[in-house]
């Protein structure tokens, strides 16, 4: 099992946005804003919904690996810390799903 974290694919995503658009990936996805990093996961997002769909492991794994990626990179985009997203995903854990969900404002 790997030991790689999110917070370490965050700070690659944040070291290579300092970088050269013809050499780096990240970079020429953060080039296109927050919309064409968004619009990037929504692909990426529907590509694992069809793979779990269909049921094979390894796809799934590859696209959510793929989905996470492009998340966080929309996250650095938008400049919303991942700390931040973690932070909340801990406060709803004090409550069932159900209850923090009703508890939203309509």
């Amino acid at each position: 099992m790997s030991s790689f974290t999110l917070d370490e694919l965050a700070a690659t995503i944040r070291t290579r946005s300092a970088g050269d658009a013809a050499a780096s990936y990240t970079k020429a996805l953060l080039d296109k804003g927050l919309t064409g990093t968004a619009r990037k996961f929504g692909e990426e997002a529907l590509e694992l919904v069809i793979a779990s769909v269909e049921g094979e492991p390894a796809a799934i794994t590859s696209e959510a690996a793929d989905a996470l990626y492009h998340l966080l990179v929309v996250l650095e985009s938008a400049g919303v810390p991942l700390a931040a997203v973690m932070a909340e995903l801990e406060r709803r854990t004090v409550q069932s799903g159900h209850a923090e969900k009703a508890s939203r404002p309509a």
